[in-house]
């Protein structure tokens, strides 16, 4: 009789196994989509030449697939270098890691100035400030404004976690132009 159960025992056992290797199997062969459709990946990415058009605004967003940093500029410019890692203060050289929140750190480099001809100041950042409230936003962390010298200008986006980003260049509006940062919630 307990041989009995116990054979029936290990029989119901090895049923459940071989269904769940056939499942396995099954779901193995199968692929997903992309997050949202997403296929950005988060490679350095960089375009463009150097321009005088200085940048007047950082603003940014949230949206259902990604979190937006939105840079605008008082003329064309299409000129950007963007990718993980450290970031520096533009003629200063400090790391802004130790001061910028988040599990990975983007360097953007905009080839505009964050000045006039003048030499005055067309943004209202000191380096090593905060620029935005990223409060709710699940995946921006931080924006530190790294500085702006010799045309460059220089910001630490703080992101959650490495994740896909794109840039893109839009014109408008009017004579503005805009390069705009998405970076994905997850892969």
């Amino acid at each position: 009789m307990r041989i009995r159960s116990a054979l029936t025992a290990l029989t119901v056992v090895l049923a459940g196994l071989v269904a769940g290797a056939g499942a396995s199997t099954a779901a193995a062969g199968t692929t997903t989509a992309p997050y949202c459709g997403i296929t950005w990946g988060s490679a350095e990415k960089a375009a463009g030449a150097l321009s005088t058009a200085p940048l007047t605004e950082v603003r940014t967003g949230r949206h259902d697939c990604y979190d937006r940093v939105v840079f605008e500029f008082a003329g064309p410019v299409d000129g950007y270098a963007i990718g993980y890692g450290e970031t520096w203060t533009e003629g200063e050289g400090l790391p802004l890691s130790p001061y910028t929140a988040g599990g990975a750190l983007l360097r953007v480099s905009l080839r505009a100035p964050g000045y006039d001809d003048e030499h005055q100041a067309t943004v209202p950042y000191a380096v090593g400030e905060h620029v935005a409230n990223l409060l709710r936003y699940p995946t921006l962390r931080d924006i530190v404004f790294g500085g702006s010298f010799e045309g460059y200008s220089t910001f630490a986006v703080g992101v959650r976690a490495r994740l896909p980003f794109r840039v893109l260049v839009l014109a408008g509006p009017g004579t503005h132009s805009r390069i705009v940062l998405d970076v994905a919630h997850q892969w």
